[in-house]
């Protein structure tokens, strides 16, 4: 009898082994902006995924940074981030392969109506930026080393300010929905990605200040990691994903995406080999 329970045991124990397998190799663990999953974009992509393939994909919805230090800790299987001088040190030091551009969006600077630092009237962003910054205005920032962090703390950088002790300077640490609802809140300056601000434009009385400086174009790469850093991730089910992030029938959706509800769509999709 205890020699069966010994086995009947053993047995359980290698079913279970063979459903973690393969619940590992059917899971894709995708890293990415919390823009691509504030703008409502994934929740469209993801499930189309799914369905076609079989694949479960858990999604991080981080800065780019925190989802470029996931991949070198070979926490993720594929990144979709948008921080391209992180992500070239990134393929650089051997943590990623196959990094594609996938589609774009821009920045803008937002702000209250009323405009306290007058930066409508600026003739670019780094001249809008300082305009802020000598009157003292409140700018609210996402300090979490996200992309869109890293594209304002360039801008303060270029103009030769460095305000992170200010007291007008005030850090969320948080994604860019959290962030556009406090500066929202507080009646500040922030930076955004197009996209999400425009999801989410119904909620906020902030609105767009200064656009269109070609400094601010906002371009997403898919990165797959590197199988040879890390054994233990999903290569074949991470090269799915990114296959289908560049495809024809995905570019399709970027192209339209957003239109019916802004009249406008919310990324622009650059595979070009994909588009026709």
């Amino acid at each position: 009898m205890k020699r069966f329970a010994n086995v009947f045991l053993i047995f359980l124990l290698y079913i279970f082994a063979i459903k973690e397998l393969y619940a590992t190799k059917n899971t894709i663990i995708l890293a990415t902006t919390t823009s691509t999953q504030d703008s409502g974009l994934l929740d469209v992509l993801i499930p189309l995924f799914e369905k076609k393939t079989g694949y479960f994909v858990k999604t991080i919805a981080v800065g780019s940074g925190q989802a470029l230090m996931l991949g070198k800790r070979g926490e993720a299987d594929i990144l979709l981030v948008h921080s391209p001088e992180a992500e070239i040190k990134f393929i650089n030091s051997g943590y990623g392969i196959n990094r594609r551009r996938v589609m774009h969006n821009d920045f803008v600077l937002l702000g209250p109506k009323e405009d306290p630092a007058n930066v409508k009237n600026s003739r670019s962003i780094k001249e809008a930026f300082k305009r802020v910054a000598e009157q003292r205005a409140l700018f609210i920032s996402r300090g979490d080393n996200s992309g869109t962090h890293v594209k304002e703390l360039n801008i303060w950088k270029i103009i030769g300010k460095y305000p992170d002790k200010e007291r007008w300077y005030q850090q969320t640490g948080s994604g860019m929905g959290q962030t556009l609802s406090v500066a929202n809140e507080k009646n500040g300056y922030t930076l955004s990605d197009r996209g999400t601000y425009l999801a989410l434009k119904r909620n906020l009385i902030l609105q767009i200040l200064k656009e269109g400086d070609e400094e601010l174009k906002n371009i997403y790469h898919v990165i797959e990691i590197n199988p040879e850093r890390f054994s233990n991730i999903n290569h074949v089910g991470a090269r799915a994903l990114a296959d289908f992030f560049v495809s024809k029938e995905v570019q399709k959706i970027i192209k339209t995406f957003g239109v019916d509800r802004f009249g406008s769509p919310l990324f622009f999709p650059d595979a070009v080999d994909t588009i026709k």
